[in-house]
């Protein structure tokens, strides 16, 4: 059974930074393809940063030049580095894997909240 499990959340001050972690079990994480979604308040989700499995990064517009997702094969853990987080990033960030044959797969979420 695969299993995403974020960590990193919490409430940080317009200007700040967290690192949110994705820990993956039960997936071949080597061949899975990574991203980090986010759902703002009253709002759908929203793609912000996919890495493929070679490295290949995408961003959505408004993350990029603030965000870095990156991720570490032999820790099967990936990341996101936010910085310069304004309030508008306030939002679940979900954890998705997936691999070329399987199911999408999902987290269950890390808040994260900007105010001051």
């Amino acid at each position: 059974q695969v299993q995403l499990v974020e960590s990193g959340g919490g409430l940080v001050q317009p200007g700040g930074s967290l690192r949110l972690s994705c820990a993956a079990a039960g997936i071949h994480f080597g061949s899975s393809a990574f991203a980090w979604y986010r759902r703002p308040p009253g709002k759908e989700r929203e793609l912000v940063a996919y890495i493929s499995t070679g490295g290949s990064t995408n961003y959505a517009d408004s993350v990029k030049g603030r965000f870095s997702i990156s991720r570490d094969n032999a820790e099967n853990t990936m990341y996101l580095q936010m910085s310069r987080l304004k309030p508008e990033d306030t939002a679940v960030y979900y954890c998705y894997a997936r691999t070329a044959w399987g199911p999408a797969n999902w987290g269950q979420g890390t808040q994260v909240t900007v105010s001051s």
